[in-house]
């Protein structure tokens, strides 16, 4: 009986990791690649698609492939194009913490806006894409269509759990780690693909990141993420002006869900919450199926 069940473990490993390796060798042949530049900063993306313009952010550590079966479905009445943010695999690599502000990060977004012909976008982003969608809705609202966020809560909400959650706090303790100096000497190619459930895409992660920098991934944390004592934000509330689609997977161990509470006051228009119980962080992996139908039946509505 075991050898039996092992044999139905392996045929089932290998079916997958077969399925896993369509996708990728599918996306991989049918996209474009190119580049759009801010200020001198090289970013590259991928392109499926005709129609509406969709941009789609990944967060950390990942690069564009994240979105492979969104772009897909997307591609079939929009134009997707997915991002490798600075400092990421096919990306420009720029030197200091001062390159990761997150001005710099919106406007490396408007420049692929403008680099495929565009004044606006449906704006998507994931993790610290999500943050950059957020920011870019806020102060660039003229440019962005709709936003789609995927396990990021408005950053008032995380930074309001920070100040007064210690269960926040203490899932947050990876930022802090994250900040210090030299603690980019500790990561690998390898050891970031430690959230990877498909076997297929694991050799294209651990290439893309031994392109990228890791100094540059934790600079994202080192200029934005917000730093011990955990304070208030007082500053002026800007509404997002553009109906939000929010996804978030519950089993996030980063992110816990109590930040999303209140989300609904930083906007303008209407908010569409979803919570998937059995998703963890990277939600449109953990939950490609749901998040993809999802996804493109609100941006059809």
């Amino acid at each position: 009986m075991a050898a039996v069940l092992t044999a139905i473990v392996l045929l089932t490993t290998s079916a997958a990791r077969a399925a896993g390796e369509a996708t990728l060798l599918d996306i991989e042949r049918r996209v474009t690649h190119g580049y759009a530049t801010n200020d001198g900063v090289r970013i590259h993306y991928a392109q499926l698609g005709q129609g509406p313009l969709v941009v789609m952010i990944h967060g950390f550590p990942d690069c564009w492939l994240t979105w492979r079966a969104q772009m897909v479905a997307l591609a079939k009445d929009h134009e997707v194009v997915a991002l490798d943010q600075r400092g990421y695999n096919l990306s420009d690599r720029p030197k200091g913490v001062q390159n990761y502000d997150m001005k710099l990060l919106v406007a490396d977004v408007a420049a692929v806006i403008r680099a495929r012909g565009r004044e606006r976008a449906i704006v998507v982003g994931h993790d610290w894409g999500g943050i950059v969608a957020w920011t870019f809705a806020m102060t660039r609202p003229e440019m962005t269509e709709k936003l789609v966020i995927l396990n990021l809560p408005h950053p008032r909400g995380l930074n309001r759990e920070l100040v007064n959650n210690p269960e926040q706090r203490k899932n947050s303790a990876y930022a802090r780690r994250f900040q210090q100096e030299g603690a980019h000497t500790n990561l690998t190619a390898e050891g970031l693909t430690f959230w990877i459930k498909d076997p297929a895409a694991k050799p294209r992660y651990v290439e893309a990141f031994r392109r990228s920098d890791f100094e540059a991934m934790l600079n994202y944390y080192k200029r934005n993420y917000p730093r011990e004592p955990y304070a208030e934000d007082t500053s002026p509330v800007v509404k997002v002006q553009c109906p939000v689609l929010m996804f978030h997977g519950l089993k996030d161990k980063a992110l816990g869900q109590a930040a999303l509470n209140g989300n609904w006051q930083y906007i303008e228009k209407d908010l569409t919450l979803v919570t998937v119980p059995e998703a963890d962080h990277w939600v449109q992996q953990d939950a490609a199926d749901l998040v993809t139908r999802t996804m493109v039946s609100w941006l059809n509505r």
